[in-house]
């Protein structure tokens, strides 16, 4: 949260659609789990992989107490790490040239220090009342975000970015190895959770490009496909590939605004889908 812009969200609100949108891959997989067999408690943890975010895919599989942790979890950071090699491939099968080559306008305009500090306050508010679920993480993402926006603050910020970013890190690091005993770890429920992680990451990108094409239908102003594949929670990752792609197909077509603020919704839209996830399986069990 301390890391995170919010302001190219707020200047273009509508592309927190692209971030809900982008965890489709979620509950796709969720279901192609449990078709394969997994336990519902096993199939919800494996499907959180889809949203790209590494602390919800840790915080879902210990809430349900998944027997294949070790497993999630090197599945989501491997493929939060393979977003610029999964994405453009996904991206080009499903749009064309002349799709990849639609520019958009961004009108830059300042975002005033209230609506700023405001914002994160009634994210978890309104996260509350969707998801209950997902408050833990809501709240801390937005919590970062509030000291870094308050503006008197700055050293904790500061220190949020930084020091204890890496330190949280390595802590992660040693605490993930705990659960990477060999004998639940090499069994081949781990390549299908590998696969299925796969599955989630293409289905993701695959929803946000066919919902931007949805919208451009109805629209005068045509959406960039691409951007929809940004509204994953791979932040910066994913606006840096689809920033890229798009200067690939034409040298003056600037993407990287409205993909980041895209990107910026997926890391909301993708710890409210954790609590979603949390509360229909309870209810279901």
């Amino acid at each position: 949260g301390a890391m995170i812009d919010f302001g190219p969200l707020l200047v273009n609100p509508k592309m927190m659609l692209f971030g809900a949108a982008a965890q489709f891959g979620i509950f796709f997989t969720l279901s192609l789990a449990r078709f394969l067999g997994f336990s519902l408690e096993d199939a919800a943890s494996i499907a959180i992989i889809g949203a790209a975010d590494g602390p919800t895919s840790i915080f879902v599989s210990q809430y349900f107490h998944s027997n294949y942790i070790g497993a999630i979890i090197v599945a989501a950071y491997s493929y939060m790490a393979l977003v610029p090699i999964v994405q453009p491939a996904v991206i080009k099968l499903i749009t064309t040239k002349k799709e990849r080559q639609i520019k958009m306008d961004y009108a830059a305009s300042a975002v005033s220090k209230p609506v700023r500090i405001l914002f994160p306050i009634l994210i978890t508010a309104i996260a509350g009342i969707l998801a209950p679920r997902s408050v833990a993480l809501v709240g801390f993402l937005m919590f970062g975000n509030l000291i870094r926006e308050c503006g008197v603050l700055d050293s904790l910020s500061q220190s949020a970015q930084k020091e204890l970013a890496n330190l949280i890190t390595l802590l992660l690091g040693l605490t993930v190895s705990t659960k990477m005993q060999w004998q639940a770890f090499l069994n081949p429920q781990t390549l299908m959770i590998m696969g299925l992680g796969l599955v989630a990451f293409i289905f993701d990108t695959a929803g946000g490009v066919l919902f931007a094409k949805f919208l451009n239908l109805f629209s005068k102003k045509k959406i960039n496909p691409m951007i929809g594949a940004a509204g994953i929670s791979a932040f910066p990752m994913s606006s840096r590939v689809v920033h890229k792609m798009g200067l690939a197909e034409d040298p003056s077509n600037f993407l990287l605004m409205h993909a980041a603020a895209a990107n910026v919704s997926g890391q909301i839209a993708s710890v409210i889908a954790g609590g979603l996830i949390i509360t229909l399986v309870s209810n279901a069990l």
